[in-house]
């Protein structure tokens, strides 16, 4: 079976995300919720469970499994986006008209992720 291009375009920025999380590892800890222990591990840990969650969405036998762990770590990251928006240093600087546009892109990523299961 031939993936639609947003399948793919969804398991690649995933990918790309997870990645991130290794080239700019302080970014993503300065943004984590106090309460969240290890931050530094946490960091690597999200950064390899959005790769291995993307490579598996473009897998067909994998695909569903990976819909739902996605759609599992999007609604763990709404603490971050919270967080981000009750934390003037975590919100490095950044509107606050975008910190609260996060929120319903977290939904709509949460539908995409959901077109897989």
């Amino acid at each position: 079976m031939i993936l639609p291009w947003h399948q793919y375009l969804l398991g690649v920025l995933l990918i790309l995300a997870g990645v991130n999380h290794f080239r700019k590892p302080k970014m993503y800890e300065r943004i984590m919720p106090p309460y969240i222990p290890a931050h530094a591990t946490m960091v690597l840990l999200s950064g390899i469970a959005e790769m291995l969650l993307g490579f598996m969405l473009l897998n067909k036998d994998t695909q569903s499994i990976a819909a739902w762990g996605i759609i599992a770590m999007l609604i763990v990251f709404f603490t971050v986006h919270i967080h981000m928006l009750q934390d003037e240093k975590a919100a490095m600087k950044l509107p606050k008209w975008v910190l609260i546009l996060r929120i319903p892109l977290q939904f709509a990523l949460i539908y995409w992720a959901y077109q897989y299961v």
